[in-house]
């Protein structure tokens, strides 16, 4: 069977994805991986250096893949930063159940809440450099110190208001996560 000339990165994250539902673990090698999904290995090496830099983009790309969605819509365009947000969770939420099975996967089957937390680097730094760009309205002081210390601490909480919706989701058992939807709109609406 001849091989694939080109294969994207999401193509390899889908396959990747794919592999680890159908097998319950990561492929050996990328060797295997790639003549498995043909195509060339040195095509697997132009978008990631390992498995475990998989894992990491993965969550990064549901991040870029919700965030190239909003910015389809006019309407987000015009948004406050408090939709823009809303709008966010509801997107990136939605992207997550279309790969609930794998989140799950991921975040669950290591029991090592550490390995999980750097699969979710990427995402952390996306995700910060988002919320700097909302330009979020906070108390307005002429000191630089409390400026930065107020930027930061605003990242940092959006960060943790997000690791804790997405627990939430986790655990969520209604129909098409309706308490979710409910704790995203009651937690953004209470941080600001």
């Amino acid at each position: 069977m001849a091989k694939k000339k080109s294969v994207s990165k999401n193509d390899i994250i889908t396959y990747y994805m794919d592999y680890v539902l159908e097998h319950d673990h990561n492929p050996k090698t990328v060797f295997a991986f790639s003549k498995m999904n043909n195509f060339e290995e040195a095509l697997f090496y132009m978008h990631f250096s390992s498995f475990q830099a998989i894992e990491k983009g993965i969550f990064e790309a549901f991040f870029e893949n919700s965030i190239n969605a909003l910015n389809e819509s006019e309407d987000y365009k015009i948004f406050d930063a408090r939709n823009k947000l809303l709008s966010f969770y509801y997107t990136f939420f939605a992207m997550l159940t279309s790969n609930r099975s794998y989140i799950i996967y991921a975040l669950e089957h290591n029991k090592d809440r550490m390995k999980s937390l750097k699969m979710l680097s990427k995402l952390k730094v996306s995700f910060s450099n988002y919320i700097a760009h909302l330009n979020i309205k906070t108390i307005d002081v002429q000191q630089e110190q409390v400026t930065r210390f107020q930027n930061r601490s605003l990242k940092e909480s959006a960060w943790l208001q997000l690791l804790v919706t997405l627990k939430f989701w986790l655990d969520d058992t209604t129909t098409s996560f309706e308490k979710t939807d409910l704790f995203i709109e009651k937690s953004v609406k209470a941080s600001f």
